[in-house]
């Protein structure tokens, strides 16, 4: 491919999403929100305000510190991951690579639509270090990466919850389907790779040939085939990266069953074990997967912390203590990131599809 021919990163356009897709994903995102928030306001009840303030309160200032470190860590992992997603002659310095990664955690977080930007704001985050197709190709590179480890991150805490613990048959038969179609993902992420599928722009040639959505579909399947390009190129040039990327997500998902350790020896009676922790992990990151556009999952991964806590013969609060905890770091970090994206002079609607300049 001939990267001279290219187009410039100021050229190159973020194709906007279908509007009718962007307003029915609202309106889910918008009712998932409110029943959210309704769980969360039922669990902050049951357990009573008063009693979870005093919970969190035995974390102390200096506890929730070592929170926020450990998330920087976190991001210093998959950003790390990230520059290695990066083929030649392109580089991604580390305090770029660490921006887009805090930039794109805190559009995931803080809009309900969040799942649709955060892999488009890290490009945008770094448009002046990488031309737009390459910062979103490599990107989506990290990002089958990351679903791959987390897919067996979720399979091995499926089978450690259904082996380890009596649970009800309904709930078993839930998580033996959750299993098989984590291994289906799996399988279809290597075929897709190995045997090169240009699903996405195959898709839309078909849908452009036939005449539908022209003014969308023209312009997304000349963006997704140079996409899917640079993807693949980079599988079958950079082999010698796949165990240190994979070595780095490992430690993103390793640190955080460290947090959850970690306030479970704060706010516990005693020493927690390591499998507590590895199961409100894998169950706290499959909620996150899912109700991807509740903002800060609030409600579900209460519900969800709340299920396992239970489930282990844990307090009744401990489990929402947790979720609260992680929040208030969510939120510091959110903070961060729009931060970095007032000082870079980007708005929303630059991931959206406007465009997008720094200074």
């Amino acid at each position: 491919m001939d990267l001279e021919n290219q187009p410039s990163d100021d050229e190159t356009p973020i194709p906007r999403l279908v509007p009718h897709h962007i307003t029915r994903l609202k309106a889910a995102a918008i009712v998932l929100t409110a029943i959210g928030v309704g769980l969360f306001a039922y669990f902050v009840y049951s357990i009573g305000f008063w009693e979870l303030v005093g919970e969190v309160g035995k974390l102390g200032v200096g506890g929730f510190a070592v929170l926020l470190l450990i998330y920087s860590l976190r991001v210093v992992a998959r950003a790390s991951a990230w520059k290695l997603s990066v083929g030649d002659p392109y580089r991604l310095p580390t305090r770029d690579a660490l921006s887009g990664v805090v930039i794109g955690e805190a559009m995931s977080s803080v809009i309900p639509l969040g799942i649709l930007v955060s892999g488009t704001a890290k490009a945008v985050a770094v448009r002046r270090r990488l031309p737009l197709v390459v910062g979103l190709s490599s990107v989506a590179t990290e990002n089958l990466f990351y679903s791959f480890i987390t897919s067996l991150f979720l399979i091995l805490g499926a089978l450690t919850l259904v082996r380890s613990f009596e649970l009800e048959e309904g709930w078993v038969f839930t998580i033996d389907v959750l299993i098989a179609a984590l291994i289906a993902v799996i399988i279809f992420l290597v075929l897709l790779v190995v045997r090169q599928w240009h699903l996405a722009s195959e898709l839309f040639e078909k849908l452009y040939q036939r005449g539908i959505a022209r003014s969308v579909t023209g312009t997304w399947r000349m963006h997704l085939r140079l996409f899917e390009n640079f993807i693949f190129t980079f599988y079958r040039k950079y082999p010698r990266r796949f165990l240190p990327i994979c070595f780095f997500e490992v430690a993103y998902h390793s640190l955080g069953i460290a947090e959850i350790w970690y306030i479970l020896s704060q706010i516990g009676e005693r020493i927690p074990h390591f499998t507590q922790a590895f199961l409100l992990e894998s169950v706290s990151r499959l909620i996150t997967i899912v109700f991807k556009l509740i903002p800060f999952v609030i409600g579900v991964d209460e519900a969800g912390a709340q299920f396992v806590t239970r489930t282990l013969g844990m307090a009744a609060g401990i489990g929402i203590t947790i979720a609260l905890l992680r929040k208030g770091r969510m939120l510091f970090w959110t903070f961060i990131g729009l931060l970095l994206i007032a000082r870079r002079g980007l708005k929303i609607s630059h991931f959206f599809g406007g465009p997008a300049k720094e200074d």
